[in-house]
């Protein structure tokens, strides 16, 4: 499964989110996949798809970051599944 992954940097503060992600990496449990991300023009929010089994999967995941960032995840899917699955 796909899933958006919206966090918004407690404090409007990158900072100590780039030194520990350079210190320890993305801490992602195996079954979890980094997919592409991107952060917002005013610096506040990343956006990240990830594909995981489940949602429950990135729990673990998310308790190495809750302290810094607060998180909102969304199951998506492609476009393209989408309208197969509508049309089916």
């Amino acid at each position: 499964m796909l899933f958006l992954v919206i966090e918004k940097f407690r404090n409007r503060d990158a900072v100590p989110i780039g030194e520990r992600f350079r210190r320890e990496g993305r801490m992602m449990p195996a079954d979890v996949a980094y997919v592409a991300s991107w952060v917002d023009a005013a610096e506040a929010r990343c956006f990240q798809i990830m594909e995981a089994p489940r949602a429950e999967s990135l729990a673990p995941w998310i308790r190495c970051w809750e302290d810094l960032v607060e998180f909102e995840i969304v199951p998506v899917e492609t476009s393209a599944e989408f309208w197969a699955r509508i049309q089916s």
